[in-house]
């Protein structure tokens, strides 16, 4: 049996339904795509585009109907692209899908429609109370993220002991054997304290998180401004970086197409594009699928893996 996912479709003023679509055919080999959409929504955006709804499009139907506006930030799309999200995520909370992968919605769009939370990750966090974690990346190299959507005058004050460590014993759990580079704040990691402090916080929760797990699988602190060079990545394929722009500004310049977005520490499987809703060439069909198709393989790949894990489980 093929792993079924759920296809968040993102907000709809963007490219996502055009990649969804472009893309049914290839990943028919591999999965059972349910797409969170309804029939009316689906006509309209085909119609845009001026290609056909495919005979084998299966959709779970969402309520509401707007109208499309190509590059346009409404709350309407931003209103149906999270009740497409939650949809997803209900089906495979309910065991009729096995993941989710979700195109790219519009922060201000969710804003404009009254939806309190900044991205997926954040309403994954509330919904299953789990602190859910960040990771981007593609086969090169994966970027997990301490800190996400926050201003940077906060992610200095955001560096405690506690919860680094804590977020190191989580990432541990997901990633249980693979070594991992934590990055400074400061630049020259602080070069002991001439540069800031926050370094001597991330040293101690490495020490205790290491001492926990049993070996010394995070190293570090790194000095940011080396970590991601040709030789760095010949040692590590796996990072954390303290914030947003210093983990996926090295990433996006090397990988942009390629790259996904996974949400770990969560009780389902969650996939992503890593990119926006790139309004700009919305409707144009000519947006890039290499991102989401990666996304839905490495969803495949979890759901395989997850099923070997249970299996073996049982057998002992």
């Amino acid at each position: 049996m093929k792993p079924r996912i759920a296809i968040s479709v993102g907000d709809l003023n963007g490219v996502g339904i055009e990649i969804a679509l472009k893309s049914h055919q290839k990943i028919l080999e591999f999965c059972r795509p349910i797409y969170c959409i309804n029939s009316l929504m689906l006509n309209q955006a085909t119609k845009l585009l001026g290609v056909q709804v495919p005979k084998n499009f299966e959709i779970f139907a969402i309520d509401g109907e707007f109208f499309i506006e190509a590059g346009k930030t409404t709350a309407q799309s931003g209103k149906y692209s999270y009740d497409s999200f939650l949809s997803a995520v209900k089906l495979c909370e309910q065991k009729s899908a096995d993941a989710v992968v979700t195109m790219p919605i519009h922060k201000e769009a969710w804003m404009m429609a009254g939806i309190r939370y900044k991205g997926h990750t954040d309403l994954l966090r509330d919904y299953f109370k789990k602190d859910a974690i960040m990771m981007l990346g593609c086969q090169m190299m994966f970027v997990a993220l301490f800190t996400e959507h926050i201003p940077l005058k906060d992610v200095a004050s955001s560096i405690k002991y506690k919860k680094l460590k804590q977020f190191f014993l989580d990432l541990h759990s997901s990633i249980s054997k693979e070594k991992i580079a934590v990055l400074g704040l400061n630049p020259h990691a602080g070069d002991n304290g001439v540069l800031g402090n926050e370094e001597l916080i991330i040293t101690k929760a490495i020490k205790s998180a290491n001492l926990k797990i049993g070996f010394e699988q995070f190293v570090g602190p790194i000095v940011p401004d080396i970590a991601f060079t040709p030789r760095s990545r010949e040692n590590f394929y796996y990072f954390v970086a303290m914030y947003h722009d210093q983990g996926l500004a090295p990433l996006k310049a090397l990988y942009f197409d390629e790259s996904i977005n996974i949400s770990l520490n969560l009780p389902i499987t969650r996939t992503s594009v890593d990119h926006g809703t790139a309004f700009d060439i919305a409707y144009k069909n000519i947006a890039n699928t290499l991102s989401y198709e990666n996304a839905i393989k490495s969803a495949v790949n979890f759901c395989y893996n997850q099923n070997i894990k249970q299996k073996t489980s049982r057998e002992i």
